[in-house]
């Protein structure tokens, strides 16, 4: 894995979790607006799983968040 992909990776999760911790909705009312399930969204935000790219995504477009790759 080259050595800048494990930071990239990091940095979309902590402003992933930032966001859903700054948001002033509930973990529920985001799981169910962006579509993902309540449990992936309580155990990610608490760090007890990762999330694929699909539901990064979700969670983004939910969030307003961009989501891009960079190369």
């Amino acid at each position: 894995m080259p050595k800048g992909r494990t930071t990239r990776n990091a940095t979309i999760v902590d402003q992933l979790r930032k966001a859903i911790a700054d948001c002033s909705e509930t973990e529920y009312a985001i799981a169910k607006g962006s579509g993902v399930s309540q449990s992936v969204v309580n155990r990610f935000v608490h760090g007890e799983r990762t999330i694929n790219i699909e539901t990064a995504a979700k969670l983004c477009a939910y969030l307003k968040l961009d989501l891009k790759r960079r190369r």
